[in-house]
């Protein structure tokens, strides 16, 4: 896979996470809990500006879900090795509302996911 092209959803921010598998894989699930491999990018949903992208680094990353935002807690359990999954995740299950100290609180943040391992 290449890095992806992230599509906007039309409309305002969505109030709760919205997961939609782009890709179904056909590997091991990611459990909650669990450990993931991952490339991803992240973009703004107001702005369209992208604000991370394991792509551009050149290599994936690996995290424990606990470590993650609720919002990747949430969303990428069940998701199967091989899968592409678009996250739309608001301030809440993200970096927290606005003045919550982040350069991202206050914002709703699209990802697309692609899992590479578990």
């Amino acid at each position: 896979m290449s890095k992806p092209e992230v599509e906007f959803p039309e409309g305002p921010a969505p109030s709760s996470l919205e997961v939609t598998d782009l890709v179904i894989g056909d590997g091991p699930e990611a459990q909650h809990g669990g450990t993931v491999d991952v490339h991803y990018v992240g973009v703004e949903f107001e702005s369209g500006e992208e604000f991370d992208s394991s792509w551009d680094r050149g290599q994936s990353a690996r995290f424990p879900l606990d470590a993650l935002i609720p919002g990747w807690q949430e969303g990428i359990p069940g998701m199967k090795v091989g899968g592409r999954r678009r996250l739309v995740v608001p301030p809440e299950l993200a970096y927290g509302p606005a003045g919550a100290g982040h350069r991202l609180s206050g914002k709703t943040l699209i990802f697309v996911i692609d899992l590479l391992g578990v």
